[in-house]
């Protein structure tokens, strides 16, 4: 009788010779490496740059990229005086404490002051103290602190606000000091790949020199919903870790040069999901010496409020594709007017070049010198018909908001409503509108205005409907001066001062 043998017994006997032989295969092949994991892979074989020269870090290092920026990273810290709720009632303690917080409890929040502290980042790009930051890093604080790679501090009278640029969320910014410091040097953007290399160098969460490596994900992102709200956007993506306390920190290339400065990143979470955004060094360039020479970025202005055209609107215009923009509005004794631009115009080449998207066409426009003669190309009831308009200088008010697409005073950051007949008898007021939500980094918000709010007053305005309110918002626009609000919160009457 022939004798089987039980398949256990052969599991057995089989299972560490094929182990045996599964380890020496994965040697033999060279998958396994005791280095980075990534080293282990020839990155020439993926068509992608190998990396800068190893120095102490070994194959694949960016420890020379580290050493390079480093020093000219800087850390930002900023004050301000802005007014907050008091909350509860004082504290006496015993039953006078009981009898006073039943007293207080009906009352709301009174606002205070205190000081918010606000962490940012900062490249030096001169030996002589100037630094370039993001605007929403700067402004409107009343102290100024910057430190040093090397630990050095410099506040007070010897940091200035050289200039600040809100449309594209830039600033920049002098330290006065008897030492040369170390400076970035400026890289290509025209030769920036989606894949290549990009390190970000900055401050996050306040943890000064952080470095984070990841590739660039996409160029050219705008139209990115942000609470800085820059209407100039040709954002690079990266998937380099950016967080909270690295905004105004530099993006680099593999020889350590600056091709971006970080300033935003989308998440749910409010930290780093792999999608940050980054304002191209071509940009920086221009507005950092405008800033540096003029104290502002001075562009053109044409007078025209664009509008992407969709597909719908392709269709109702009988148009071969949605390139170009569409003239929605134009302004009152501006280039465009004058120039005999009309509502429903579509632009489609500017100085020769198509015009693909809205943000292409104002960038292009605001690139153009004042005084610029330009040509343009557009479709008028399906005729082509050439112009050509003398641009005038870029104005500071609400002619300008609007060019921009932006809802006069939307620095404000207050989204209202007229009341209802009950909500104002219930108030016991006879006019005003209700805050229906407040967008937080805006004035109001720093104001401590709240959702449920009743404004009554604006300056010397007062209130009666939404109509009352947006004029005097708008003039608001032009001033840009602080102004007092008189608001109801609960049953209680106050003021707040808003500060732009």
């Amino acid at each position: 009788m022939q004798r089987r043998i039980p398949l256990r017994l052969i599991g057995i006997i089989l299972a560490p010779t094929a182990i045996a032989a599964f380890v020496i295969g994965i040697f033999a092949a060279g998958i396994v490496s005791l280095g980075h994991p990534q080293a282990a892979a020839k990155q020439e074989d993926f068509g992608v740059d190998s990396g800068p020269p190893a120095q102490g870090g070994g194959p694949g290092s960016f420890a020379a990229v580290a050493d390079r920026v480093i020093p000219a990273v800087v850390n930002i810290a900023a004050e301000k005086k802005v007014a907050v709720g008091r909350r509860g009632a004082p504290e006496f303690g015993g039953p006078l404490e009981d009898l006073f917080r039943e007293f207080f409890r009906d009352f709301p929040d009174m606002p205070r002051e205190r000081q918010r502290n606000a962490l940012g980042s900062g490249v030096i790009i001169d030996a002589d103290g100037y630094i370039v930051t993001n605007n929403h890093v700067v402004s409107g604080f009343d102290e100024l602190l910057v430190r040093l790679s090397d630990g050095t501090e410099i506040d007070g009278e010897d940091v200035e606000i050289v200039g600040r640029d809100p449309k594209t969320d830039l600033a920049v910014i002098r330290v006065k000091t008897d030492k040369k410091l170390p400076f970035i040097t400026y890289g290509d953007v025209a030769g920036v790949r989606v894949g290549d290399w990009a390190v970000a160098v900055g401050n996050a969460f306040g943890l000064q020199s952080t470095v984070t490596v990841g590739v660039i994900s996409a160029k050219g992102r705008t139209g990115i919903p942000l609470p800085e709200g820059p209407s100039y956007q040709d954002f690079l993506q990266t998937d380099a870790s950016i967080n909270p306390g690295n905004s105004g920190g530099a993006l680099v290339n593999t020889a350590g040069e600056l091709i971006g400065i970080n300033t935003a990143i989308r998440s749910p979470v409010g930290a780093s999901v792999g999608v940050g955004f980054a304002v191209p060094v071509d940009m920086v360039r221009s507005v950092t010496s405008q800033l540096i020479q003029h104290g502002k970025v001075v562009r053109g202005f044409l007078g025209i409020r664009p509008q992407e055209i969709t597909e719908s609107i392709r269709k109702a215009k009988k148009l071969e594709d949605t390139g170009g923009v569409l003239v929605a509005e134009v302004i009152d004794d501006t280039p465009a007017q004058k120039s005999g631009l009309k509502p429903g115009d579509i632009i489609v080449e500017l100085e020769g070049r198509r015009v693909e998207t809205v943000e292409q066409f104002r960038r292009h426009v605001a690139d153009l010198a004042p005084g610029t003669t330009i040509s343009m190309r557009l479709k008028r009831d399906g005729k082509t018909i050439d112009k050509k308009v003398k641009l005038v200088e870029f104005p500071e008010d609400d002619l300008a908001a609007t060019e921009d697409g932006e809802k006069p005073g939307s620095w404000f950051g207050l989204d209202v409503r007229n009341l209802t007949s009950d909500e104002r008898d219930e108030a016991g007021v006879s006019g005003g509108v209700v805050v229906v939500s407040v967008e937080p980094g805006k004035a109001a918000d720093d104001a401590d205005i709240r959702q449920g709010d009743i404004i009554l007053e604006v300056g010397d305005t007062r209130v009666v409907d939404l109509d009352d309110y947006n004029r005097a918002v708008q003039r608001l626009v032009a001033d840009r001066e602080p102004t007092l609000l008189r608001l109801q919160r609960g049953s209680v009457k106050m003021y707040v001062a808003v500060e732009p």
